[in-house]
């Protein structure tokens, strides 16, 4: 019996592990309504992170991201998608953060939590790694210097796969 409540439970955390995004409704820097269950990359595994505006340790991790994106995408096509969860009153600083930064990022907005409360985000930084497939393969909280590496080395891996 023990034997198969921990194959049980394996399993759940296997399916919990790759599932589906959740549909919410977001809208972008430009306003546009996205609904997130249909995020993609046209096939090839993208990346999406959670931030905030006066998250220092987010932001840090956004900037290193931005120092290797380009050779990112060249090597691999990956896409990063950022969600702010700024609440409402604070919205009006992301675009001009986002802009200031040069981020070249998709950025949306979650100004209520909901897309970060139906992945069952708890702290930021969060970063997930999305397959080809749209199927979640790999997420973290926390950063540390560095850490954005195993994300590339996650994305390679997904591309190998394929």
């Amino acid at each position: 019996m023990k034997r198969f409540f921990c194959m049980a439970v394996l399993a759940l955390m296997c399916a919990a592990m790759y599932a589906q995004l959740p549909s919410v409704k977001l809208k972008n820097l430009e306003g546009k309504t996205i609904d997130t269950a249909e995020l993609s990359n046209d096939g090839k595994p993208f990346i999406i992170s959670f931030f905030a505006t006066w998250c220092k340790p987010c932001n840090r991790e956004l900037k290193a991201i931005h120092e290797n994106y380009a050779d990112w995408q060249d090597e691999t096509g990956v896409k990063v998608i950022a969600v702010s969860i700024d609440q409402a009153h604070q919205i009006a600083k992301v675009k001009p953060m986002v802009d200031g930064a040069g981020w070249e990022y998709e950025v949306l907005l979650d100004p209520n939590s909901d897309f970060k409360r139906a992945l069952g985000v708890n702290m930021i930084p969060h970063v997930f790694i999305i397959d080809g497939n749209g199927k979640i393969a790999d997420q973290r909280s926390g950063y540390t210097d560095g850490a954005e590496e195993h994300l590339i080395e996650k994305v390679r891996e997904l591309i190998e796969k394929k």
